[in-house]
């Protein structure tokens, strides 16, 4: 069915797992890809459903044309729409129904790092980009080359939990004064300089973290996740299922709390002596711990053991 011409690099992770909680349970329903990539997880659901309708959307033009050549053969069970997911549901439009599920996949598709040239993988000397849509935003360079020192130590240290980011920030303005940091190897090289030895034979390169910070910063991946996960919650219709699949604990961090805080009938402080919210609670929640990857899996497709999937499923009625 997949076309033999077409080489697609990124493995679906948790796909079993996600078709099992986001199966849809009625007749026509309507699921949103929020972050497309190739569309392995499309073309699964598709293939395994097939009355379902997916709208696929994806912020990378050249990686959504890859899915459009893939998903082709579904012909108009599957849409797309170019650009980000948390203005895709902000601007939801009234004259399609409600999507009965939405997945959220925050993870960067292996097609960036191997196929984009963009910048993303620290062991490729490519120019220093990172951003998913090439149009949008100042890119990693930019921050490298522009950023005060105090300003990229903090961006280091908050978007990549790394101990070095103060030895990192400095080599990094010592070095732009002698010339510019265009590409991924001359930023690898400099970063594996400034910290101590022990640090670059350690289980990770050393410009890893980095890397994760500058790519989350030029993306606006953290800054943006609380609004998505509220506005896709939002158009969401009443007894559907939203499902994120998260890769670091930053991004976990915030899907956890949002979907805790959604499950509360209360949200007054503790110190509260009586309840002035009204709050109702909005969600169930169907997974009470993370679905995480099995053995079998991590050996398949190692960038899977980070993944985490948490699904809920809307209690609320509300009107849009």
């Amino acid at each position: 069915m997949e076309s033999e011409v077409v080489q697609y690099v990124h493995t679906p992770v948790l796909l079993a797992e996600t078709l099992h909680y986001l199966a849809p349970r009625g007749e026509n329903a309507l699921m949103v890809d929020a972050t497309l990539g190739e569309g392995g997880h499309s073309y699964a659901f598709l293939s395994h459903f097939p009355k379902l309708r997916i709208i696929g959307v994806d912020a990378d033009p050249v990686i959504q044309e890859v899915a459009r050549k893939r998903l082709s053969v579904f012909g108009e069970r599957i849409h797309f729409y170019s650009g980000w997911s948390h203005t895709f549901f902000a601007e939801y439009p009234t004259e399609i129904k409600r999507p009965d599920l939405i997945l959220i996949d925050l993870g960067i598709s292996l097609f960036h790092y191997e196929k984009s040239g963009r910048g993303f993988s620290f062991r490729k000397g490519e120019i220093l980009d990172m951003r998913l849509d090439p149009h949008f935003g100042p890119s990693a360079a930019d921050l490298v080359m522009q950023l005060p020192e105090g300003e990229l130590a903090d961006l280091i240290y908050q978007n990549g939990e790394e101990r070095y980011s103060r030895r990192i920030a400095h080599a990094i303005v010592e070095a732009r004064k002698r010339s510019k940091i265009e590409t991924t190897d001359a930023l690898a090289v400099l970063i594996e300089k400034a910290v101590p030895l022990s640090y670059r034979h350690g289980p990770i390169h050393p410009a890893t973290r980095t890397f994760q910070a500058l790519r989350i910063a030029v993306n606006g991946e953290l800054s943006r996740l609380e609004s998505l996960l509220d506005s896709a919650l939002h158009v969401l219709e009443n007894g559907g299922r939203l499902g994120v699949i998260t890769f670091h604990s930053l991004e976990d961090r915030i899907v956890k709390n949002f979907f805790r805080n959604q499950n509360k009938d209360c949200t007054c402080p503790p110190e509260a002596p009586i309840c002035t919210c009204k709050g109702q609670r909005t969600v169930a929640l169907v997974t009470k711990k993370p679905i995480v990857p099995g053995p079998e899996e991590i050996r398949a497709n190692p960038p899977s053991r980070s993944a985490k999937l948490r699904v809920v499923e809307k209690v609320l009625e509300e009107n849009l």
